[in-house]
């Protein structure tokens, strides 16, 4: 990376390749030699600092490769030897909401919710809304009580993709490497950040964050450290609208002893109880813990974390998402209920929404996995296994249905509902075929070709299941359309 005013030729051969590599060491010698404190106290990458004072100039430079080539591998040994990678967290904050101010500015400080599950509950709110007692996941009715000048609205996950990829895409112009972890929450590569700003690293995160209010409208908050552990623990205490770089080791130490352990992604509640059994409470404490013992109780995704608290990048940023394991639809019914014929309409239409994700992907289930939860609390749970991998609707829901009968014996209230495809198959491989193949198939797929066409040419869920009319309601409600998991790419639900 040359400084301003170096004229370089990149696509040059022979000796003027290596002149080339030459000046541009040279310009981050003359950078270096002029910042090296502001770079050293910005926590610019450390590289620059490791450019070595030669005192040379244009006439120093060899014409000879041979008598080049030594200085541009010592030269790039130093560079190499201390580069380190730094990777950022962009969250967005109250992102919903922050969706719905962008198009509605009388929104703004405005306590507002977002509503999910049929307009049920709370599933985002402002921090208006929060100081006056809001919480995700509350019902309704409880919500307006704490908050009766609210404005709480009907979710639009469209929308909120709309401004998500613009967010995806802002990111991708200064950065090589972004990884789209969730509809709100982006990892990536912040080495290039200094140069693309020309500011000191903090400085260059928080131009970053104003053009993206600028830009999109949306705030976010940042951290910055040297993994993705460390840099999302730090971004959740720069909320809301801050900025936040940690890269001195010291200051990790201080940063880790002063955050429970729970604060770190992944510790979930049953971890925490596992860790807190063994003395572990902070996140210093898990960081300092043995790490055999950290792998015994939290498999080695825990152990990986465990790299990651002490700097060393375990998680890299991921630009793709990898191939799905598999897939799931499914969630909350609303109303809870034990009538069949609505339960086996959401069946019905959660079949044909996971039907829709297994032909985007092109892929077939072998085993499907079928879950419900009851009112108040528990659940159900089931397998099947198809003779021969499938994205049929017959054999998905049909299977499907067999379990739901087998969790009605219960008689309990169902309330969420959940289908999840396993042991999934390429479409475009060969796949081991049943001797008992169904003599119908040939039919049945076809008429699951017109069926997508027509969806696909007039909109989703035009044509459907005759199964799914006991929920005319949820189909007529423009917000049941589109779904958070609806939105792909993501490396997280």
């Amino acid at each position: 990376m040359p400084v301003a005013g170096d004229s370089v030729d990149h696509n040059s051969r022979g000796p003027n390749r290596l002149r080339w590599f030459a000046t541009v060491c040279k310009g981050l010698q003359k950078r270096t030699n002029c910042e090296t404190n502001a770079i050293e106290t910005a926590g610019t990458p450390r590289w620059l600092t490791a450019i070595p004072n030669l005192g040379w100039d244009d006439r120093h430079i060899p014409d000879d490769p041979l008598r080049t080539a030594p200085l541009i591998v010592y030269m790039s040994t130093c560079i190499l030897a201390a580069m380190k990678p730094m990777v950022a967290h962009l969250d967005a904050d109250c992102f919903y909401v922050s969706c719905e101010r962008v198009r509605d500015f009388a929104l703004r400080q405005v306590p507002s919710g977002v509503l999910g599950n049929q307009g049920a509950c709370v599933i985002a709110k402002s921090y208006e809304a929060k100081a006056l007692g809001v919480k995700t996941g509350m019902p309704i009715w409880e919500a307006v009580e704490c908050c009766p000048d609210g404005v709480f609205l009907k979710r639009d996950f469209r929308w909120y993709e709309v401004l998500s990829r613009q967010l995806l895409d802002l990111l991708r112009t200064v950065s090589p490497a972004v990884e789209y972890y969730s509809i709100d929450e982006m990892f990536f590569d912040a080495n290039e950040l200094p140069g693309v700003f020309a500011r000191p690293l903090h400085e260059t995160a928080v131009a970053l964050q104003h053009r993206v209010l600028d830009e999109i409208g949306i705030p976010v908050s940042m951290g910055i450290s040297w993994t993705k552990t460390l840099a999302k623990l730090v971004s959740d205490t720069a909320k809301p609208f801050g900025c936040r770089v940690l890269l001195d080791e010291l200051e990790i130490q201080q940063f880790l002893r002063t955050h429970p352990v729970e604060e770190i992604s992944g510790i979930g509640e049953r971890s925490r109880i596992k860790l807190e059994a063994h003395g572990i409470k902070t996140c210093w404490e898990f960081s300092q813990a043995d790490r055999h013992l950290i792998r015994k109780l939290l498999t080695i995704t825990g152990e990986g974390k465990w790299w990651e608290l002490h700097g060393t990048l375990i998680q890299p940023v991921l630009t793709q998402r990898p191939k799905h394991k598999c897939i799931g639809r499914g969630g909350s019914l609303g109303e809870a209920t034990t009538d069949m014929a609505r339960l086996s309409a959401w069946v019905s239409r959660n079949t044909e929404r996971l039907i829709e994700e297994l032909d985007f992907h092109e892929v077939l289930t072998q085993r499907l996995y079928f879950a419900v939860e009851f009112k108040g609390g528990g659940g159900w749970c089931g397998r099947a296994r198809f003779l021969e991998p499938t994205a049929s609707y017959r054999d998905i829901s049909g299977a499907a249905r067999e379990l739901l009968t087998d969790a009605h014996r219960l008689q309990k209230k169902i309330n969420g509902m959940h289908l999840l495809a396993e042991d999934l198959h390429d479409r475009n491989r060969g796949v081991q075929l049943s001797l008992f193949a169904n003599i119908e198939a040939p039919g049945v797929e076809r008429a699951a070709e017109i069926k997508r066409s027509i969806n696909d040419r007039l909109g989703r869920f035009v044509v459907r299941s005759g199964e799914t009319l006991p929920l005319k309601e949820i189909y007529a409600d423009e917000a049941n359309d589109f779904d958070i998991c609806d939105v792909r790419g993501k490396i997280c639900f």
